[in-house]
């Protein structure tokens, strides 16, 4: 693709293949990505039909030869520039210092039409795509840069050529060669597209980054044999060794031997950590110390970093609302300046003064040359390039453009506590019970209920029975109830253990449980209430304190302007007890899952723009109904799904993080899009002749060359920018 309008033509040739639910073409990188139920040949076939070629980019083998294609790419555009350039710079400076003859001189005649045929090869050469791409897309009744490029550097040689040849067939003062003008354009367009070419490898260089942390080989246990194996070879069940310095080549987890693992790659937290025995691996985190032996337990396309890299991918490939007003300018962009180079013509011919013909073909060169939409179409995609990859770098997967955008906009945060404001690995603390019931006894039942649960508090009774030794009791007719507990039966009694409300709605009076309730709500723990056989028996006291930089995220997203809002189903004493720590002040307690969507339509009812923080199932409806969901990485796979943006290291910085970085993203497509309007808007007008009635100027069709190609250099090197992006205010 050579410009923003051949988006709208790849877009519309592959959307129109049948099985095609979607198509998002990615002007920056080259890249398209289709969603439905078709074959890659087929998608390749219609690109070729639109006038184009394509390959399809599935593994680490296709990117490779994707980033082969482009370097060649860049070296070829190099080539070209210094060819046109080698005969554009003399001509040039021969014609600045006057020593070229004329076209009637005796040794006129023969000079131009020597160096018509040089400019002729050199065009040829660097500039054959060009014209070839223009040959291409007027079969496919379609225009693009390279037809302006073609039919204003063509109409410049072909004029050329021919008052060369008949000087005296126009009129005296039409009598003048454009041949430094037609080569010298070549060049600088040439030497821009390299520039272009060079900034935007930079700018994707998170997927490169990425794809680098994958090791090529893995050294594979078989019995008392180990060999080194490709990556590819592995499978799940293998047992792989992993000596210190290595990358860890896929996950799984430790079979025996322990070390310090470095996974800030997924995390960007630099400190590393302890694995042993029983631990889960990451492919491409880094082994530090020690050796271990570990099990495969995903491979090839299913492993985290596989799925960051695809949602990167997919990210980069996608479209913001900002970004698709340039698209739909950049479509019928070229068309437009057709009509303008023709209008142009027109003016000049029915009321410029002579030489009419030298002026029109000035004029009208000049507008083909610096109307290209390249810098429109580039405004938007290189952006989101690097703000996405910036994003991955520091732990924020973005799953689109959407998502980019929207978070930038956020007015109000809503928090879940448990795992997002909370360490989310609670532990129990006491236990009360009831007259006529034992401590262990109740403690035993509950455990054994909460088995069947997967629920953080659940988790912290079992493993708190589990060290107090006591005999968990099997459970039938286990029923986990969203949002308030569960219920079963253990040692042939009727057991309920959760939420006051459970109880309630049970039928169970709570009062004599209350007021110790009341007083384990206060200190931030949250009371899990246990009924056996009808009666109120007891609580089991649980504690989950807040993460150590909790408080000094809820600071950042204040200070961001954000209105932060705390969200549980737990007790409104222990809500209030966690928020008061943290430094929240809206708390919404109490709420079960169902209504938690409720609250978030609540706060969007009243003009917020929210995202909506969770890790839970429990979560996901609210995540669904916020504008921007962001999951907690350390979540539940049903949380990240329903989430536009997953914080991996499950810090709530990643929030503030998040937003910093939309809001500099967005700034950076304002910039990029005012500026290629801007760009436009004078260029035209100027190249047209605009300013000739009032001062005699007109603007030189090699300037405009030089415009056109720094223009796209000029957006993507503002994207670029982006690159040293570092969140202010973060607390280490």
């Amino acid at each position: 693709m050579s410009c923003a309008g051949c988006v709208a033509a790849v877009e519309t040739a592959l959307r129109g293949t049948p099985g095609v639910a979607e198509a998002n073409v990615n002007f920056a990188e080259r890249t398209a990505q289709v969603a439905g139920d078709t074959e890659a040949a087929t998608l390749i076939q219609a690109v070729r039909a639109a006038g184009y070629d394509a390959a399809e980019l599935r593994d680490a083998a296709a990117e490779a030869e994707h980033d082969a294609a482009e370097q060649a790419h860049y070296r070829r555009l190099i080539r070209n520039t210094v060819v046109a350039g080698a005969l554009a710079a003399p001509l040039m400076l021969a014609e600045l210092a006057g020593w070229l003859p004329t076209l009637t001189s005796p040794d006129g005649r023969g000079f131009w039409i020597a160096t018509g045929l040089l400019t002729l090869a050199a065009m040829v050469y660097s500039g054959g795509h060009f014209f070839g791409g223009a040959w291409r897309q007027f079969r496919h009744h379609n225009a693009n840069m390279d037809t302006l490029i073609a039919l204003g550097t063509g109409a410049a040689w072909s004029y050329s050529m021919l008052v060369a040849l008949f000087p005296n067939s126009v009129p005296s003062l039409a009598q003048h060669a454009y041949f430094e003008a037609a080569v010298t354009i070549i060049a600088l367009i040439n030497l821009g597209s390299a520039l272009e070419s060079r900034a935007r490898g930079k700018a994707s260089t998170a997927i490169q980054r990425l794809l680098g942390l994958r090791p090529k080989t893995a050294r594979l246990v078989m019995g008392d044999q180990e060999r080194d194996v490709p990556i590819e070879t592995l499978r799940i069940g293998d047992s792989i060794r992993v000596r210190p310095g290595e990358k860890i080549p896929v996950d799984g987890d430790i079979v025996h031997g322990h070390s310090t693992v470095d996974e800030s790659m997924l995390t960007g937290e630099p400190l590393p950590v302890v694995k042993q025995a029983g631990d889960a691996v990451t492919g491409g985190t880094v082994n530090q110390t020690g050796t271990f032996v570990f099990r495969a337990a995903r491979v090839g396309e299913d492993t985290v970093l596989a799925h960051i890299v695809a949602s990167v991918r997919q990210a980069q490939n996608s479209k913001p609302p900002i970004g698709r007003l340039a698209d739909r300018v950049a479509a019928v962009f070229v068309p437009s300046v057709l009509i303008v180079a023709v209008l142009t013509a027109l003016a000049w011919f029915n009321f410029g003064p002579e030489p009419r013909i030298g002026y029109i073909l000035v004029t009208s060169l000049t507008v083909l040359i610096i109307a290209c939409p390249c810098a429109l179409g580039l405004a938007t995609p290189i952006s989101i390039m690097v703000g996405v990859g910036k994003a991955a770098e520091h732990g924020i997967l973005i799953r689109d453009g959407e998502a980019l955008q929207r978070v930038g906009q956020l007015t109000a945060v809503v928090l879940d506590k448990t795992g997002t404001v909370t360490a989310g690995r609670p532990t129990v603390t006491s236990v009360t019970v009831l007259p006529g019931f034992q401590e262990d006894e109740i403690f035993a039942l509950a455990a054994g209920l909460e088995a069947g649960s997967e629920h953080p508090l659940a988790q912290a009774i079992l493993n708190a029975a589990r060290d107090r030794g006591l005999s968990i009791p099997p459970v039938e007719r286990f029923e986990a109830i969203a949002g308030h507990g569960a219920s079963g039966e253990a040692n042939g009694r009727a057991v309920l253990a959760g939420n006051r409300r459970l109880l309630e709605t049970h039928g169970i009076d709570t009062t004599l449980l209350q007021a110790e309730a009341e007083r384990l709500a206060t200190q931030g723990q949250t009371p899990v209430f246990v009924a056996v056989d009808g009666r109120p028996a007891g609580i089991v006291a649980v504690a989950d304190p807040i993460k150590p930089d909790s408080a000094a995220a809820v600071r950042r997203l204040r200070e961001l302007g954000l209105n932060v809002v705390l969200l549980t189903g737990d007790h409104t004493a222990t809500a209030h007890a966690i928020a008061a720590q943290a430094g929240i002040e809206e708390i919404h307690a109490e709420v079960p899952p169902t209504g938690k969507a409720d609250v978030i339509a609540g706060l969007q009812a009243r003009g917020e723009v929210v995202g909506m923080v969770g890790d839970g199932i429990n979560d996901a409806p609210a995540l669904a109904q916020a504008d921007v969901g962001l999951a907690i990485g350390t979540g539940t796979d049903i949380a990240i799904e329903s989430a536009g943006i997953t914080l991996v290291r499950g810090s709530l910085h990643g929030i503030a993080d998040a937003v910093a970085l939309s809001r500099a993203t967005l700034r950076n497509i304002r910039q990029n899009l005012f500026g290629a309007f801007l760009y436009n808007t004078l260029g035209i007008p100027l190249a047209a002749g605009a300013l000739y009635p009032a001062t005699g100027l007109l603007l030189n069709p090699m300037l405009a060359g030089a415009a056109m190609a720094l223009s796209s250099f000029t957006v993507v090197s503002n994207a670029n920018r982006l690159r040293g992006f570092q969140p202010r205010g973060k607390s280490t």
